[in-house]
């Protein structure tokens, strides 16, 4: 389980195909590499991993997605040198910043326009028309593993509003037009959702 509230953004140094999978080695901090474990779960851009292998004289680690993560998110589409937001999962004791984020990725959404307001940035997303029901204006998503809120919602399009702090801390500094992203929605939502049309 993790909050949304993205502590780091490391780069892939290498990925090795193994079969339908994908093994990514990450280039982390020092100090992250200090702290993590071995079968700890960590957020990468929104999708919970498992840590593999640990190199602390290389201050890299180790995760693979299997077929099913890559076919969903947008793993498949990574590249060596790509920067990726990422979360360590939450601790009962800790702050709870953003909202409840699982880290299974419902779909994936394509960004359209980017409006720079005064002291904020307003993105707008394309994403599949089927997940209009779990968008609420003024309520949680989870974006590239960024909790962030939903500003204006339309059939198929959404809108979210980043302050510069988190623009400067996460990649979407570096994402373009038409570049895609991981989507989680609220689980809450989800689940009223289900209960809803049973």
């Amino acid at each position: 389980m993790f909050t949304g509230i993205v502590k780091h953004v490391f780069e892939i140094q290498d990925i090795v195909s193994h079969g339908d999978n994908k093994t990514f080695y990450i280039q982390a901090a020092p100090d992250f590499i200090e702290q993590i474990n071995i079968d700890e779960s960590i957020a990468h851009d929104g999708v919970c991993l498992t840590v593999e292998n640990i190199s602390k004289s290389q201050n890299i680690y180790s995760v693979t997605a299997i077929k099913e993560t890559l076919e969903k998110t947008t793993l498949k589409k990574w590249e060596i040198g790509k920067k990726i937001n990422i979360e360590r999962s939450l601790k009962f004791n800790d702050l709870m910043g953003g909202h409840l984020v699982q880290g299974h990725v419902d779909t994936i959404a394509q960004l359209k326009k980017i409006v720079h307001h005064q002291g904020s940035f307003e993105l707008f997303w394309r994403y599949p028309k089927e997940f209009n029901k779990l968008i609420i204006p003024k309520g949680s998503i989870c974006v590239n593993g960024v909790s962030l809120t939903v500003v204006s919602d339309e059939p198929g399009l959404f809108s979210v509003c980043i302050i510069p702090y988190t623009w400067h801390h996460t990649n979407f500094q570096l994402l373009k037009i038409n570049d895609w992203v991981n989507i989680e929605f609220d689980i809450i939502g989800k689940y009223l959702a289900k209960w809803y049309n049973s």
